[in-house]
């Protein structure tokens, strides 16, 4: 489904309920199971679909007879499968999931398991999925582990350490990709009972059984990031109930982040409280080496507001639900915005340079949640803009377009209403 875009006609002021954090509610999920007590996440269940699919998946149970285990384009999943089927001893499956997950590496995560004692075999291109795993009781000790393609294969063993036979000591090896996801896995393991030492460069995990898991119910700050864009662009007033700046997740940086793009945050007992204001930075320049998935809305509200930007630390960017770099080049050139992927595909950059736009916008959401996400808040800038593919944003926050229409924006037929240069 495609809609185009129609902005508020009036400044709005709303509250918003942002879903709960996808990151906090897949770790609960992993490890409620592995406590043995997977029926506790229901309520979990449907944050998105990406928690759907691991919930139904964990409910029903690893195969031991060769079944197919399908997490579709779930990526975090994808991984924490992996790892889970290979501890598990009598577990038999063939781990599978959507054309593009097909297309994401998976060799690191492989290659660690593999020392570790396991049985993987690629049923595809070497390196990525599908995977046939045969668990068993892992032996622990010593490996080492890649740590600059992404911390989710870092997480995915530490959350299965304590199945292994001995404890499990992980060197990092390379530049380690977002560090606070690791913070985040470390934290919940150690409410839940496991003991987990988390170094720059290693993580060691110990104990043997996980205890009852503490629930989280942390309102999603990388979902917040598309409404602190939509503030700075529109200069309107938005609540997130219950978000606050002590949290797990370290898209909490989104706070700071756009305060240099002129969103003020006052945090009270409901929540943070988003307004506009003047001051803008002149450039705008952030490593988001341990945020990159707050790269989307950071970049299109930089460009909208007219601040140039560099962005760093964004390699992990080529391999996620699309090329998210080569993405947000592309479509921010149909906005007029040139963009350039700099030092070897890590930095994305605009020194300022607009084209002249000749027809609205039709955007391609690349069948990724949060690109379009963070190109449908240009509809203030450019009535009529087309988002194509609009139900990707199930993966992640499905309420968006809901809560779109809250704050006054339309959506309508592209076929049925011509873009506004046409009528």
């Amino acid at each position: 489904m495609d809609y185009r875009i129609f902005p508020p006609e009036d400044l709005f002021e709303l509250e918003i309920q942002l879903p709960l954090s996808k990151s906090l509610a897949v770790r609960t999920i992993m490890l409620d199971y592995l406590a043995g007590h997977v029926e506790n996440s229901e309520a979990l269940a449907d944050v998105c679909t990406d928690t759907r699919t691991l919930y139904d998946i964990l409910m029903a149970r690893l195969p031991e007879d060769g079944g197919i285990t399908d997490a579709g384009a779930a990526g975090t999943a994808m991984r924490f499968l992996c790892a889970l089927a290979a501890a598990t001893p009598q577990t038999h499956t063939l781990l599978t999931g959507s054309e593009r997950m097909l297309r994401r590496p998976i060799g690191h995560l492989v290659d660690a398991l593999r020392t570790l004692g396991t049985d993987i075999e690629y049923r595809g291109e070497e390196g990525f999925p599908p995977l046939e795993i045969k668990g068993k009781t892992l032996k622990g000790g010593d490996v080492e582990i890649d740590a600059s393609v992404s911390s989710q294969f870092i997480s995915a063993l530490m959350m299965v350490a304590p199945l292994m036979a001995e404890p499990l000591k992980i060197s990092l090896k390379g530049e380690v990709k977002s560090q606070p996801y690791l913070r985040m896995t470390a934290a919940m393991m150690e409410r839940c009972g496991a003991k987990v030492e988390l170094a720059p460069y290693s993580v060691d995990v110990s104990g043997k059984t996980y205890t009852a898991v503490c629930h989280n119910d942390e309102p999603d700050w990388s979902a917040a990031a598309f409404w602190y864009e939509i503030v700075a662009i529109s200069a309107a007033w938005v609540t997130l109930k219950g978000l606050q700046p002590k949290s797990l997740q370290g898209d909490s940086m989104a706070a700071e982040l756009f305060g240099r793009l002129g969103v003020n945050t006052e945090f009270t007992d409901e929540g943070a409280e988003l307004s506009a204001n003047p001051d803008l930075f002149n450039r705008l320049e952030a490593d988001l080496s341990g945020t990159p998935d707050l790269a989307p809305a950071l970049a299109v509200c930089a460009a909208m507001v007219g601040v140039p930007f560099s962005l760093s630390g964004l390699g992990a960017l080529h391999d996620k639900e699309c090329d998210r770099m080569q993405a947000l080049v592309d479509e921010l050139a149909k906005a007029g915005v040139l963009c350039e992927v700099e030092a070897y595909g890590t930095v994305l950059s605009w020194d300022g340079r607009r084209m002249p736009l000749h027809e609205v916008p039709v955007f391609d959401s690349h069948n990724d949640h949060r690109m379009a996400m963070a190109l449908a808040p240009t509809a203030i800038f450019m009535p009529g803009i087309v988002i194509k593919d609009v139900e990707v944003v199930d993966k992640s926050y499905p309420a968006y377009w809901a809560d779109l229409q809250k704050a006054g924006f339309t959506f309508v037929d592209p076929e049925k209403y011509p873009s506004p240069e046409q009528a």
